[in-house]
């Protein structure tokens, strides 16, 4: 049962949204389709969510003016049982990701420009926060790079250095964790990006060589190699999407076989697909989600399942394995005001 449980944060009244908090969805692995539980965590601003890589535990982020994580308990009906909250020591936290031993977990504060770290005991619940880099710096954007905006955190499944991407100073940090003392040890210099880029999430290729950057703010997607040292060269960039009007970008990753780069783009409503066999991504097709603020998309068995935000929305899609386009399957699933879909 657990493998076909699909579980979706999202907005809370507390951040302007629809929604009570994580609510649970039973996934038909031939079909794809959901069948919504209802909520199984009522919890503030749950805006992403996380899993351990070995225990049955969920971690969310509370999006708010003092951010904090939630973790839970993982039943096997997809029910969750909290095992507490804790400070993350900024403002508005939007990603975390887990260690890939397991062993801490990192947070993203995007108000509070920064990066938070809590060590995780066995079972995999969150202690005391043992780090806190604050970002220093702003972008060319007045309105949204007036300051430091850390939106993703994005561990090294190699053990290789952390990449924190940071919207407001157009900027990949780069740091290594020292596991004895929780604390993170900077890597000297940042990747910067084109000014005004706006980075927000990046995706690795399953090679651990490459990955993709995209820019929020000018609606791009930057190319990078990466060294055994972690160092990214900037390869090139193309344009997010082949629409006009105003293109946003959201969720980036790369399909499972690591031919296809997929993109969603918020305004013109589309997850954007690239081909991954040349030096920069190719855009094969732009497939329209039914709604206009694709926020985050997992694939997972073959189905894309997409959350769009403001459609209070999760749309199937059925994945073409040699074309990797997305085609729709039944209709839309209601959620209110979703913004993470964590298979």
């Amino acid at each position: 049962m657990t493998g076909t449980i699909v579980h979706i944060g999202g907005y809370t009244a507390d951040m302007g949204g629809r929604g009570e908090g994580i609510v649970a969805a039973r996934r038909d692995p031939e079909s794809g389709r959901l069948t919504p539980l209802g909520t199984v965590a009522v919890t503030p601003a749950p805006s992403f969510l996380v899993r351990h890589p070995a225990r049955p535990v969920l971690y969310a982020v509370n999006e708010l003016p003092e951010g904090q994580v939630s973790a839970f308990d993982v039943d096997p009906d997809g029910g969750l049982t909290p095992l507490g909250v804790w400070s993350t020591g900024g403002a508005e936290p939007a990603h975390l990701a887990v260690a890939p031993d397991g062993g801490h977990l990192f947070v993203a504060n995007y108000g509070g420009g920064s990066v938070a770290v809590l060590p995780l005991d066995a079972r995999g619940v969150p202690g005391e926060r043992t780090d806190l880099l604050v970002h220093q710096g702003h972008g060319p954007d007045p309105e949204r790079q007036e300051q430091a905006h850390c939106h993703m955190v994005s561990p090294d499944p190699g053990g290789g250095p952390l990449l924190a991407v940071d919207l407001g100073t157009d900027s990949i940090y780069r740091y290594d964790l020292d596991a004895v003392t929780g604390r993170l040890v900077p890597r000297d210099p940042r990747v910067r990006t084109v000014p005004g880029t706006g980075p927000r999430h990046l995706a690795r290729h399953p090679d651990g060589r490459r990955c993709w950057l995209a820019g929020e703010l000018d609606a791009t997607v930057t190319a990078y190699q990466l060294t055994d040292e972690a160092t990214l060269h900037q390869r090139g960039r193309v344009d997010a999407s082949a629409r006009t009007g105003h293109v946003q970008p959201s969720e980036i990753l790369v399909g499972p076989d690591g031919r296809f780069l997929y993109l969603g783009n918020r305004g013109v409503g589309t997850v954007a697909v690239f081909a991954l066999d040349g030096e920069l991504p190719r855009l094969v097709d732009e497939v329209e989600t039914g709604g206009e603020w694709p926020r985050h998309f997992a694939l997972t068995g073959g189905h894309l399942y997409v959350a769009d935000e403001r459609a209070d929305m999760i749309r199937v899609f059925w994945v073409d394995p040699d074309s990797g386009v997305p085609s729709p399957v039944g209709e839309p699933v209601s959620v209110p005001s979703p913004t993470c879909v964590l298979p």
